[in-house]
């Protein structure tokens, strides 16, 4: 038997004939294995002019290069895409432009992996539930990747969506818009030529003790009338526990915290203090969870800058959420405690239903997939009439929290 050699953070590049590594254009990552032994009828999946540059071999460290040549000998070789899908956008344009649209759907194509596959190995503790992954487009442009993971031991519904769509707001839409300031120059129609790629997840695990997380990226482009493009990000990522464990919140906290200090050390609080009043379910007086960060609208100091500041929140999810799962999804719990948190996901499918601006933008455009819309709510919540938990209960505790939301950071 021969050796089997892994190539760690693959990149597939593509190259014309003669072209030397300092010229290569832009780039997919990829995994890949390489078997020095014959393999019967196993072709290999590297194309002539294409090379694949490893950042380091299993069986020692180095930059290694692997170039066509190498199907001429007895090398079997596996590509295995690092995406969850396919790109929405043609491959080959990802590759060769740099432009903001292309840079923000690899990103989000390699978020949406890399939360994806991360919760499927805390799944593989337990049980054996993947994700479900449903590629779809839209007809009047784009589409999207929607994973969805059900019924899981450790996750009851978790969902990771992108979705990369262009075409015409609709009146409403654009109304929508305008209503929190936005300014634009309307086609005699009314109609709006837009951009928006995005990643969206909500996470639902099944144990009372470890918390809902959900966030969301997202970049936006509109060309008004005269062809001026506007363009902004926003998003944010947020928690909402059943049960209070304050180091778990610190930590959540403080980990986003040190993501947005990495760009301007004012980010954090104002974009923290936005968190806690998005999040608000007026009609019940209290917020959705505790909170986390929140944005919209960001179009400064430059496009470069504010994209690096998105990135670094984007990966700061999972070290700031995979740790309270780790601790807390084998703790027990009994029937009270999961009643307590299917009337907390009743909260949450009030605020997502009711004030949600992303479920409101998303219902008013044009070829809009309910599914993935809608992915955002629990498998199962509760309503009970005028529940109220006793004083001095933990349910009580968290309530308080709920209605007087918390300086964090400073609590550490």
């Amino acid at each position: 038997m021969g050796r089997m050699y892994h190539v760690l953070a693959g990149v597939l590049r593509s190259v014309k004939p003669g072209q030397g590594p300092e010229t290569l254009g832009r780039c997919v990552r990829y995994s890949a294995q390489f078997s020095t032994s014959p393999a019967a009828g196993v072709k290999s999946h590297i194309r002539p002019g294409y090379v694949i540059i490893g950042a380091g071999l299993v069986c020692g460290t180095g930059a290694v290069l692997y170039s066509a040549h190498l199907r001429k000998k007895t090398l079997a070789a596996t590509l295995e895409p690092v995406f969850m899908a396919p790109p929405i956008t043609n491959m080959a344009s990802l590759q060769q432009t740099s432009d903001m649209r292309s840079r923000m759907e690899l990103l989000i194509l390699r978020v949406q992996a890399d939360v994806c596959k991360a919760l499927e190995e805390l799944e593989a503790t337990e049980g054996d539930k993947k994700f479900i992954v449903d590629r779809w487009e839209r007809k009047e442009g784009g589409g999207g990747i929607s994973c969805v993971l059900q019924d899981g031991q450790v996750f009851e519904k978790a969902g990771v969506n992108i979705s990369i769509v262009q075409g015409n707001l609709p009146p409403s839409a654009v109304r929508q818009m305008r209503a929190r300031g936005k300014d634009f120059k309307t086609q005699e129609d009314g109609a709006l030529p837009f951009f928006a790629a995005g990643v969206s997840s909500v996470i639902h695990p099944r144990s009372p003790n470890v918390p809902t997380i959900h966030f969301n990226y997202r970049y936006f482009e509109v060309v008004e009338a005269d062809g001026n493009r506007q363009w902004w990000f926003g998003g944010g990522t947020d928690l909402t526990p059943s049960y209070l464990d304050t180091d778990d919140v610190v930590h959540f906290h403080s980990t986003l915290k040190e993501a947005c200090d990495k760009h301007d050390k004012s980010l954090y609080p104002r974009f923290k203090k936005w968190c806690d009043e998005y999040f608000t379910i007026p009609h019940r007086g209290e917020c959705r969870g505790v909170g986390g960060i929140f944005f919209d609208d960001v179009d400064e100091p430059s496009q470069d800058e504010a994209f690096r500041f998105v990135k670094s929140c984007a990966d700061a999810v999972l070290p700031s959420y995979l740790p309270i799962v780790k601790k807390q999804m084998k703790r027990g719990y009994g029937y009270a405690e999961r009643q307590w948190q299917l009337l907390r996901r009743g909260r949450y499918v009030e605020f997502n239903l009711v004030y949600d601006r992303g479920t409101k933008f998303g219902l008013a455009t044009p070829g809009a997939r309910i599914e993935s819309i809608l992915m955002s709510l629990p498998l199962a919540a509760r309503w009970e009439y005028c529940h109220d938990p006793a004083p001095g209960t933990e349910e009580s505790k968290m309530l308080e929290v709920l209605k007087t939301p918390r300086d964090w950071v400073a609590s550490k």
